[in-house]
Formats: C-alpha cells, sequence, structure tokens
C-alpha cells in the first residue's frame, strides 16, 4: 500500500509538472512579492537564486511598476547583465533607471560586446552613457563601433569577441593558445581560421579540435561548409542564412573581406523570432512593435491608424450595398445572405494571404514558383466554393423555400471564394514588389477585395435571377 501511495504521489507531482511546464510558479512568484512586501532581502536572494535570467525578466514584466520597482531595489547587487539581456525592450530603460550606477557597473560587465550593444541601443543617450562610461576602454571601443554600424545590421548584431587562429595552425598549438588565453568568450563553437591578412578562410568545430591529434593540422578538419556574413547585411538576411544552412556561427567581415566579428546562433534565432512576431502582429493590423507593457496611449497611437484603414474599407464595401438597396428592401432574405457570403470569402482570403506571407519571408514563394501557386490557390478556392456552394444552395432552400435564391448564393460563394484565394497570394506579392511589407498592408487590402466581391456578386446574381 506504502509503494502505491508513493507511485500515486509521483505520478501526481509528473503530471503537475507537465501542467506547469516552463511557466513561472504562480506560488512562487507570490513568495516573492511577499518577501519584497516584507522587505526580507535574504528570503528574496534565496527565492531569485533558482530562476533562470529568462525567468526573472519574465517575473519583472509581469508584475505592475510598484512592485517592480520596490523587487529591483531589494534585489540590488544581485541583478546580472543576463536579466537585462532578457527584458522586453520596452521595460529596459525604465529598469535601467532604477539600478544604482554601482548595480548596473556591475551587470554590464559580464554581457559580451553584441549584448552590450544589444541593451543600449535603444536607450536615450544619458542612459546610453551612463552604461558606456562603467566600461573597460577597450570594451567600450568595441561597443561604439559596433554602434556606428547602421540599426538592423549584421555589424549591429555581431559580436567582436572572436575565436581565431592561422591556417597553418596544429591541434596541439590551437589547444595551447585556448589554455593559455584569458580573453576567450564566455560561449563559442568554432575557432575561425585566417590567412595573414585575417581574413576568414574556415571554421573548426571544438568537436573536431578535441577529437584529433595535435600535429594535424586545423586547415584538414575544417567543416566543409562554411558562409561569411558581410558587415553590412541586413540582419533578417542573416537570420535566414542560418535558418537556410544550419550554422551554428559564422564570421562577419567587411568590406575587404578581414575578420570583424561574429554572429552565434542564439543571436540569430532571436532576429527570426522577432521577425515572425513581427508579422504575425502586422497581419492583425498591429504594430509591430506593440508590447503588453506599452502604456495606453501608446497602444491607442499604434492601433488607431489601421483601424481607420479598415473603417475607409469598411465605408467602400457599404458603399457597393447601398447600391441594390432597391433589391435588398424587395428581397429581405438578401440582407440575412450576404454577410455569410462576404464573411466566408474573407476567411478564405486570409488563410491564403497567411501563407503568402510566411512564404514570401522564408523566401519558399519566388518568381519561379509564383504562378503555381497562384493556380494552385485559384483550384482550392474553387473546390472549396462549390463544396460550400452546395451546402449553402441547400440551405437557401430549406430556409427560404426559394432553388432560384440557394442557386444564387451557391454561384456568388464560389466566385468569392476562387476570387479570395487568388487575392492572398497576389497581393502580398504585388506589395512586397512596390517595396510595401506585405504582412502590415495586405490584410485591409484582402479584406476589401472579398467583401466588394462577395457583396457585388451575391447582389447583383441576385438582380438578374431574383427580379
Amino acid at each position: 500500500m506504502a509503494h502505491e501511495s508513493e507511485a500515486a504521489a509521483d505520478e501526481d507531482a509528473r503530471e503537475e509538472a507537465r501542467d506547469e511546464g516552463y511557466d513561472l510558479d504562480r506560488k512562487a512568484v507570490a513568495r516573492i512579492l511577499y518577501a519584497v512586501d516584507t522587505d526580507d532581502r535574504e528570503q528574496l536572494v534565496e527565492l531569485m537564486e533558482p530562476l533562470h535570467p529568462a525567468d526573472i525578466a519574465d517575473l519583472l514584466e509581469q508584475v505592475n511598476a510598484y512592485d517592480r520597482m520596490r523587487l529591483i531595489r531589494l534585489y540590488g547587487h544581485e541583478m546580472d547583465g543576463d536579466i537585462l539581456s532578457e527584458l522586453d525592450e520596452a521595460l529596459r530603460e525604465e529598469v535601467i533607471g532604477i539600478l544604482t550606477p554601482q548595480v548596473l557597473a556591475e551587470a554590464v560587465r559580464e554581457l559580451d560586446s553584441d549584448d552590450v550593444v544589444d541593451l543600449i541601443e535603444d536607450l536615450d543617450t544619458p542612459q546610453q552613457t551612463a552604461i558606456l562610461d562603467v566600461l573597460p576602454e577597450s570594451e567600450r571601443a568595441a561597443v561604439e563601433q559596433s554602434l556606428a554600424y547602421p540599426e538592423f545590421s549584421a555589424g549591429r548584431l555581431m559580436q567582436r569577441e572572436v575565436v581565431m587562429a592561422p591556417e597553418h595552425w596544429s591541434v596541439g598549438e590551437a589547444i595551447d593558445f585556448l589554455r593559455s588565453s584569458k580573453s576567450l568568450p564566455e560561449q563559442f563553437y568554432h575557432i575561425v581560421l585566417v590567412d595573414p591578412r585575417l581574413r576568414p578562410v574556415g571554421n573548426v568545430t571544438l568537436g573536431r579540435l578535441m577529437s584529433s591529434k595535435r600535429d594535424v593540422t586545423l586547415k584538414s578538419i575544417q567543416e566543409e561548409s562554411f558562409h561569411t556574413i558581410p558587415v553590412m547585411q541586413y540582419e533578417g538576411e542573416v537570420a535566414y542564412a542560418f535558418n537556410q544552412y544550419h550554422l551554428i556561427s559564422a564570421p562577419v567581415v567587411d568590406e575587404n573581406d578581414r575578420l570583424v566579428g561574429q554572429i552565434t546562433i542564439d543571436d540569430a534565432m532571436a532576429v527570426l523570432d522577432e521577425e515572425n512576431e513581427e508579422d504575425i502582429l502586422r497581419l492583425a493590423g498591429v504594430d509591430g512593435e506593440s508590447r503588453l507593457s506599452d502604456k495606453v496611449v501608446d497602444t491607442v497611437k499604434r492601433r488607431i491608424p489601421w483601424l481607420a484603414v479598415n473603417l475607409v474599407t469598411a465605408v467602400l464595401a457599404s458603399l457597393v450595398i447601398a447600391q441594390f438597396e432597391a433589391a435588398i428592401a424587395e428581397i429581405v432574405a438578401l440582407a440575412v445572405l450576404m454577410p455569410i457570403v462576404a464573411s466566408m470569402g474573407g476567411n478564405a482570403g486570409t488563410q491564403s494571404l497567411t501563407v503568402a506571407v510566411r512564404a514570401l519571408a522564408t523566401k519558399d514563394l519566388t518568381g519561379s514558383n509564383l504562378w503555381r501557386v497562384i493556380r494552385r490557390e485559384g483550384v482550392v478556392g474553387l473546390i472549396n466554393g462549390v463544396a460550400f456552394a452546395v451546402i449553402m444552395g441547400i440551405v437557401g432552400i430549406i430556409w427560404f423555400g426559394s432553388p432560384a435564391l440557394g442557386g444564387v448564393i451557391a454561384s456568388a460563394m464560389v466566385i468569392n471564394l476562387v476570387i479570395a484565394g487568388l487575392a492572398g497570394i497576389i497581393i502580398p506579392v504585388v506589395l512586397e514588389k512596390v517595396g510595401v511589407d506585405p504582412a502590415l498592408a495586405s490584410g485591409a487590402f484582402v479584406t476589401t477585395v472579398t467583401d466588394v466581391v462577395g457583396f457585388f456578386a451575391f447582389l447583383g446574381l441576385a438582380v438578374v435571377v431574383l427580379l
């Protein structure tokens, strides 16, 4: 019986762990806030110590501004740079403003140059200066050089700390160098091989290095696949290269192909996540910079423009309906059924649009396969239209006792779903060609097309067939 009780308890514990996943434990958060309320720093440090910096950042984002300020001040010198790096950009400025200069200095000194750049690039000049002033001269120079590159470039994304070696070195020489070096990055995955002009010519993984004999040359064990990143390349292209070629790290080169830094997979994937998040927000007509921590005024400013665009498109659809006012007054059933046609078209268009925007972002949709994809979406729209046309035709006959009305809504359904599928592909492609972000603007255009076509097809056919 005791064994059965223990087994049941273990199963309950496993089930609880599965349910909680990696979310912050609400009880732990409550205990942390209680320690803050009672000004118990020792208890606070004990509760925070097991938490990952990302979890602490989440905690700071979830509590209100007053509790956040008290927690940070009580936590004091335990606040490290990794927590600041994990914080949402919208809160970094607030948190850094709460920290004392001494605590801030201790925090940023632990970070690599790319993390310091990421930390301060969006801050106001006084706070940037405060952070730069606490860095050692060499690290400050590296950060300032990175900040001199354009925003969203590889130069901003890279870290200056690189482990490199001449291509003629042996494994033994490289290992001796690593053991004697006092300035290795905290994490690195490759040794970059360079020629006498400091131009990268290859990568050697640490695994190959440690599994080879000392007299083996580095050049003979370098990776077959090798990619360099131009320092001015857009960070989205960098993230695409990492994802496409399964890179772990890649050297960054200047206009003379000389090594100036490196980008690691964690930074590249962070860019990829940010771009995916921005696309999702923009597809919903929300600014890509929107955050849960934003103030009400900032949120309103970001959402009003696209709500205004949607209002204009809704008025355009209403103007189409107004042209058939007499028909709607004579056949009331039209007013009942016409939202169905527009709604189905809108949903079909959104499905096609979402696929297209994602395919454009990942470069899967190109000029070579565009027409094949357009034909596919047209056929998919036709098949879906016919399927739902049959259903709505039967509904029209049963509901209103009119085969002619059933035929009208069935025909309108086919037309609108075909157009919706085509619009969802063609509109984002055209917008990208003219230099407009398809994720940001496509939704309003696709909705307008499906509403206008849906109402016009349904009401126009009704006038021809029923009146």
